[in-house]
């Protein structure tokens, strides 16, 4: 899960008012699972955690995150509801540490770059396979890679200054690290949440071309037209040819009942779309 500001105009203020987009994202694909990609999102008035809790009232499991902290009342003790753990986001820990050397010599962070990196190397070859082995390989070659982090982490936290760049990059590292260690128990979890990261992205950068959205009715639309048209992107299918189907299909009475027939990994779809292209 991940979110991005939604700039709505607000009505009699001659302003916009910031609004988020939740991005709610599947992909089982690099463990080999069934379940086709995609991603809906949600617009919401803010960011708080609560906008959070009410997309995901009713879910249990393991959520992917980054660090921001308004999920943390998704595992807070009076949560209320299923049990969800949450996985942080190696890319995340690993930019904080990127972003040191790039303003000097910083033999620290290099370090732990270079240790992350080996951490992404061993996930390139066990992409693909099937969860058990993922784990298996995770267990016996990313394991005692994570352990040494742990040691190197804890070293360097006793000796840097807590209020320096280092010291705060080290900080949020050991503050997140139960939930990114999660990956070694389960082989469906990802190292990172760039799956999420990567359908986000151009919902961002269509701000500049948007500029904004007129009202929260229509925050609302914007974000059910950009969850079709990125889980088709997910799923290889061309969006406008998609769209084009799907609307002409509507137009000649697809049943509502029979909506599953219109989602963009149905197997139908996806060939004539593709025919289409």
């Amino acid at each position: 899960m991940d979110e991005t500001r939604a700039p709505v105009l607000d009505p009699g203020s001659r302003k916009t008012k910031t609004g988020y987009f939740w991005a709610l994202a599947r992909d089982d694909r690099p463990w080999g699972g069934g379940a086709p990609p995609g991603v809906a999102f949600t617009y919401a008035p803010g960011r708080g955690g609560i906008h959070a809790e009410r997309i995901l009232q009713g879910f249990s499991g393991i959520l992917q995150v980054d660090g921001y902290a308004g999920y943390n009342r998704l595992i807070a003790p009076e949560h209320v509801g299923p049990e969800i753990r949450l996985a942080y986001c190696w890319a995340h820990a690993r930019r904080k540490l990127v972003e040191i050397t790039r303003n000097g010599s910083a033999p620290i962070a290099e370090d732990g770059v270079k240790r992350i990196g080996e951490l992404y190397r061993i996930e390139a070859e066990l992409r693909g396979l099937d969860p058990e082995s993922r784990l298996a390989g995770r267990q016996e070659r990313s394991a005692p890679l994570v352990a040494d982090l742990h040691d190197w982490l804890v070293h360097h936290r006793s000796r840097v200054a807590t209020k320096s760049p280092l010291g705060e990059a080290l900080a949020y590292i050991a503050k997140y690290w139960n939930g990114l260690k999660l990956f070694l128990t389960d082989g469906r979890i990802e190292i990172d949440n760039n799956s999420v990261e990567r359908t986000i992205r151009p919902t961002a950068l269509n701000r500049k071309n948007a500029l904004f959205a007129g009202h929260d009715a229509g925050a609302e639309n914007w974000a059910v037209i950009a969850s079709l048209i990125e889980t088709c992107k997910l799923n290889g299918v061309d969006p406008l040819a998609y769209l084009t189907a799907t609307l002409t299909a509507i137009v000649n009475g697809h049943k509502q009942g029979q909506i599953h027939a219109r989602l963009p990994w149905y197997k139908p779809t996806l060939e004539r779309t593709k025919r289409q292209q």
